[in-house]
């Protein structure tokens, strides 16, 4: 599962041509990063930003991404995190890791807070060894548009992971593979389901060599949450 960490961040400059601007040295093992950002406000930035790829063996610039809304939170030394993933907490402007586990590092930039029940939305970027560049992922994208923020991953797995929910009584975990050329592909299911009031209704779904595979328990909802 992505560890959460927080990771020395470096100020560039708090205001510069109508920009606020931070350089981040140790979110990447490839590169550092200098964002640029329109608005920053007590602890608090948004608006159209910009982050510059900067390759640490070259020092040239190698890409530059955008962001319609790059929004993100500063900690008491008016700094932003990175590589931050909490469900209902932080979430960094900038994600580094290897999100389709074909071994090249990929990268995630903030981008508003469109997710499911205002929660935060990303523009997803995977590296294209073709190219020799970062390629968004609409797929990935998606994901963290349509559920609770950036997704999780687990490297040993080789798993993506999203949470949903709806209201306070109904949550969903969901699991995708990567099938190299094709895409996602949804492969297991575990959902709670307390509306009911009283009764816990867990219920999981294996995908088995292409069926699936469903088991359902109720619980008392008192046991269930104990």
């Amino acid at each position: 599962m992505k560890k959460i960490v927080f990771l020395p961040v470096v100020v560039l400059g708090q205001f510069y041509f109508g920009q606020y601007n931070f350089n981040l040295k140790n979110a990447s093992s490839r590169f550092d990063a200098e964002i640029s950002v329109q608005n920053c406000e007590g602890d608090t930035c948004s608006g159209e930003g910009t982050v510059n790829l900067i390759d640490k063996k070259t020092k040239k610039h190698f890409q530059t991404l955008t962001s319609d809304n790059l929004y993100f939170y500063l900690n008491k030394n008016q700094k932003p995190s990175v590589n931050v993933i909490e469900m209902y907490g932080e979430q960094s402007p900038l994600i580094f890791g290897d999100f389709n586990f074909d071994g090249s590092e990929d990268v995630a930039i903030r981008n508003g807070n469109e997710g499911s029940y205002g929660g935060p939305s990303y523009n997803v970027y995977v590296y294209n060894l073709t190219k020799k560049q970062f390629v968004l992922s609409q797929e990935l994208t998606d994901l963290t548009f349509e559920n609770l923020g950036m997704f999780e991953t687990d490297n040993d797995r080789k798993r993506i992971i999203t949470y949903a929910k709806s209201g306070c009584c109904y949550h969903i975990k969901t699991e995708y593979e990567v099938v190299p050329k094709k895409g996602l592909l949804k492969v297991y299911e575990f959902e709670e389901d307390a509306m009911g009031g009283e009764i816990v209704k867990v219920t999981t779904r294996n995908l088995v060599k292409g069926k699936w595979q469903t088991k359902t328990k109720t619980y008392k909802i008192n046991d269930y949450y104990k």
